[in-house]
């Protein structure tokens, strides 16, 4: 998803919570609606400043976090690889009888 539609999922969101019209918001926001429903429609991407602007007309508040982004499927596999063949590298001692837990018996 790209900025612009999670603005505009941003800014319907806020709109939608206000419970209040698209002019109510814009007028609470100082801008006017038709420049929130180009938000709305991701045609136009405010600032920060000023979608913070709209949550607050809105009643809400803006609230931003940093995720770490997920690599594509490939990557993560080559990585899964790679981790597989430095294993391989390692030397092992292997016990000669194999410990395991039973289950089922008192």
């Amino acid at each position: 998803m790209d900025s612009g539609t999670v603005v505009a999922a941003l800014v319907l969101r806020a709109n939608r919570r206000s419970a209040v019209s698209l002019r109510d918001l814009a007028r609470r926001a100082g801008t006017s609606h038709a420049t929130i429903a180009a938000y709305r429609a991701a045609r136009v991407s405010p600032s920060v400043a000023t979608l913070g602007r709209v949550a607050r007309a809105a009643g809400v508040e803006l609230e931003a976090s940093l995720v770490r982004s997920l690599p594509d499927r490939a990557a993560r596999a080559q990585e899964l690889l790679d981790v597989l063949d430095l294993a391989e590298q390692f030397p092992a001692r292997h016990a000669r009888r194999l410990e395991y837990p039973r289950f089922g018996r008192a």
